[in-house]
């Protein structure tokens, strides 16, 4: 089914990662990523740290490797209060919780135990809907209470070396002799951003003193952090990481990456794990586009994504982009998304030519695996004017009648064809209500909106657009497209606004709306034709 012609990104990233993965002779490879729960859990988070290790992960597994994947949470980093996360305290209490450990932090809307739990149930659940559920999630604040332990041991062994490759990487204000790279939580005002370790003592504690409240106390390993450099570092080490990719941030020669290869393979002596950079994911929303961010609070939710679109569109547009180019997310061009992602559809199936780049995207798309057959392609903007036009309380059943009379559903489809429909219409439904730009926004009048005739201009030419619809031979989008192409044939650019502004108050009761064909379609014809003559009736006094 797919050509090839070209390769798409990921087989070559793949073929790049392979033989350096068979080199180390692992029985089961380690592909991770990584996040910090520091706010809003946005789609962008979905790209890299997820899917992109997905997808590796299941070409190498078609390649006859066994593989893991896991998402490391950054739990125990400190909370830094933002303005943005300070105002998630509607109280005005979320200053007192700077420098806290992420997974110590309130739920600033009190529905779940913590911070972290409460972000996290907007992403974590719908793990599931974009992958095909292998994924592993561990927590550093897990890593922390055992498994790091050993290695955190060999940070303080080696720690004169460590500070040596860091302060290679720090420029300005290198850590003097004598670091010890562990920040205690300080158990008086809570913060583990502010606290400096002065001795380790036996039993894997630590001596500290807090800049903060000038606390002094004894911490153990797992009420502690390390710097973040070597913590990173001890994420590969214990986890035993073969494959990561990591943010365009971490990507700059010199960087934080590299600091970290540098202590991995200089000071701890292992192999550090393979990767690949990736661009962020922004978001456009009324014209204003933006960088999405967790800590910022920019961005929509995996749930809020699931609640208009499949899955599958959003994985496409991840996979047809390189990860080196950015990707802009527009929810009001939610239909054209689908568009791309229908295109790429009937390539894989050989219904359509084209590149093999869109259709390995395509397969790629999929958590599990395509259809077995080229589905029923239900466009978006039709199920979202389905949505509005037909009463709540007939939804969805009445909606699949009327694609089935219009053609855009068989008469007997499948059941892929037929569960997505079903949730399309539900889908595009909230769409529509959210996001859709004002012309695609549908209120059907229960009666004819009789204060709108006023302002139609030639109610006799609508009477006469009513004949010609209600003499079609077939009531089928093409054919009322055509009928409209006949009807508008002799009008210059001026008559023809005038008109379908008049078409369009007399069906809605406002000047505007969607395409007509497409909207007529998915009418009844006697309600369109009832409709076009009733000014005219009115105006007679009938």
């Amino acid at each position: 089914m797919i050509g090839l012609a070209e390769k798409h990104w990921l087989d070559q990233l793949v073929d790049r990662l392979e033989e350096k993965l068979r080199s180390r002779g692992k029985e089961v490879l380690i592909l991770n990523g990584g996040l910090s729960v520091s706010g809003v859990q946005h789609i962008g988070r979905l790209r890299g740290e997820v899917l992109l290790v997905e997808a590796v992960r299941r070409e190498l597994e078609r390649r006859g490797y066994k593989a893991r994947q896991l998402l490391t949470l950054y739990t125990q980093d400190p909370w830094k209060g933002k303005e943005s996360q300070l105002s998630a305290f509607k109280d005005g209490s979320g200053s007192r919780y700077v420098g806290w450990p992420l997974y110590r932090v309130p739920d600033p809307e009190g529905c779940h135990e913590s911070w972290v739990d409460h972000y996290w149930s907007d992403f974590g659940p719908y793990l599931d809907d974009f992958t095909d559920g292998r994924v592993e999630v561990v927590t550093t604040t897990s890593l922390y209470r055992g498994p790091f332990k050993p290695f955190m041991r060999r940070v303080i062994e080696l720690r004169e070396e460590v500070r040596r490759v860091v302060n290679k990487y720090r420029g300005r204000k290198p850590y003097p002799e004598g670091w010890i790279p562990i920040e205690p939580r300080c158990e008086a005002c809570g913060r583990i951003d502010t606290t400096e370790a002065l001795e380790v003592l036996e039993g894997d504690r630590v001596r500290y003193r807090c800049r903060n409240c000038g606390h002094e106390g004894v911490a153990g390993f797992e009420d502690s952090k390390l710097n973040w450099r070597i913590e990173w570092t001890g994420v590969w080490n214990v986890l035993q990481v073969d494959f990561e990719p990591y943010g365009k941030d971490h990507a700059t020669p010199g960087g934080s990456r590299d600091s970290c290869v540098d202590l991995a393979v200089n000071v701890f002596k292992f192999q550090p794990p393979e990767g690949e950079w990736y661009e962020w994911v922004a978001i456009r929303l009324g014209g204003r586009e933006a960088d999405m961010s967790s800590s910022g609070f920019t961005g929509i939710t995996p749930r809020e994504w699931l609640e208009v679109a499949h899955p599958q569109i959003l994985r496409f547009l991840y996979f047809n982009t390189h990860p080196h180019r950015k990707v802009v997310i527009d929810m009001a061009e939610i239909p054209r998304y689908y568009e791309w992602y229908y295109r790429a559809e009937r390539i894989y199936f050989g219904a359509e030519e084209g590149s093999s780049v869109e259709a390995r995207s395509y397969e790629l798309s999929h958590p599990k695996s395509p259809p077995e057959r080229l589905p029923a392609q239900v466009g978006y903007t039709h199920a979202a004017i389905l949505a509005q036009i037909i009463p709540e309380d007939r939804l969805p059943d009445e909606a699949i009648r009327r694609l089935q009379r219009t053609g855009h559903l068989p008469r007997e489809p499948d059941e892929y064809s037929l569960r997505w429909a079903r949730e399309l219409i539900e889908k595009a439904g909230r769409w529509a209500r959210l996001y859709a730009p004002s012309g695609l926004r549908i209120t059907l009048p229960r009666e004819p909106p009789v204060e709108a005739y006023e302002l139609i201009e030639d109610r006799e030419r609508l009477a006469r657009l009513a004949s010609l619809l209600e003499g079609l031979e077939e009531w089928s989008e093409e054919a009322i497209k055509q009928a409209l192409i006949e009807f508008g044939s002799g009008m210059d650019r001026g008559e023809r606004r005038r008109f379908y502004r008049d078409f369009y108050l007399a069906l809605l009761g406002r000047p505007e709306g969607p395409r007509a064909a497409p909207l007529l379609a998915l009418l009844p014809r006697e309600w369109v034709v009832d409709r076009l003559r009733a000014p005219s009736r009115l105006a007679a006094g009938g």
